[in-house]
């Protein structure tokens, strides 16, 4: 039996959580994917482990951690993806979102990112669940960690239907705003022969007290374009787009409640307010 299928079956049979016990067979796992063996994502969905990651993923132990590292690399796989909801990882996952731990946060906020990327159906049941709330709270909340605030601007994209790999080359910036209340991000991706450039802007509204607007606009404009809306940005407080010469891509709207999030868990909701294509 190689050291795969002796991690899985370890795991599969376990009936305590015990972090000493467990802790070294994950590993074996992560190694397996991080080195991209074949058919490892299929052995996992297969060996039926995935309610014992999401019990583990409830923890509060070390294994926690292992596990979410486990998971966010595992929802590279479509095989995996189409299995969280119905084994627990979702919901996990998203009661994860409300640690303080920025370690976790950020495997969390990933592996929320992958499973909703190329779903629609995924996408719907994340919102529906209240995910948005939860990934807008850590990324105000966390908005100096580069890395955690990027894991949560790309999944906020996918769920709103944007797609982005996670390979994705988008390099997130915060703008400064004269209205307190309101929070814009923009993404830009690496210039393809300087020609082209893909610009993501997330805008978060907050429209009354812990009610919120998030707003995801994907353009296509030509370099030296992007860099005179900069150049007029920074003599201007207020430019149109259009102006330059963008073309719209993708335009959504999804509104959310934030209120409460954190002395009362049960009041989390969101849902597609309306959509431009």
């Amino acid at each position: 039996m190689d050291s795969i299928s002796a991690a899985l079956g370890a795991i599969s049979v376990t009936t305590e959580l015990v972090v000493e016990e467990l802790e070294p067979h994950i590993e074996t796992l992560l190694t397996a994917v991080r080195e991209k063996k074949s058919s490892i994502a299929e052995q996992v969905v297969e060996s039926g482990i995935l309610p014992v990651l999401a019990q583990a993923l409830r923890r509060k132990s070390a294994l926690t951690v292992h596990s979410a590292r486990l998971v966010a690399e595992l929802s590279r796989e479509a095989c995996f993806r189409d299995s969280c909801f119905e084994t627990g990882i979702v919901s996990a996952l998203l009661t994860l979102l409300l640690s303080e731990n920025q370690e976790l946060l950020l495997h969390t906020s990933r592996a929320i990112g992958r499973i909703c990327c190329d779903s629609y159906l995924q996408q719907d049941r994340l919102l529906r669940l209240g995910a948005v709330p939860r990934l807008l709270s850590v990324l105000l909340q966390y908005c100096e960690n580069e890395a955690l605030l990027s894991s949560c601007l790309l999944a906020v994209c996918n769920l709103a239907g944007m797609n982005e790999q996670d390979d994705s080359t988008l390099v997130w910036e915060k703008r400064s705003n004269f209205d307190e209340e309101v929070h814009v991000f923009h993404g830009t991706s690496q210039h393809s022969f300087g020609f082209v450039s893909a610009v993501t802007v997330v805008r978060l509204n907050q429209w009354s007290h812990g009610q919120h607007s998030v707003s995801v606009e994907v353009q296509k404009c030509s370099t030296l374009l992007w860099k005179e809306h900069n150049r007029y940005r920074t003599e201007r407080h207020s430019l149109s787009f259009t102006c330059l010469g963008f073309l719209l891509k993708f335009y959504k709207v999804i509104k959310c409640s934030m209120r409460n999030l954190t002395k009362n868990r049960s009041h989390l909701r969101s849902a597609v307010f309306h959509t431009f294509l």
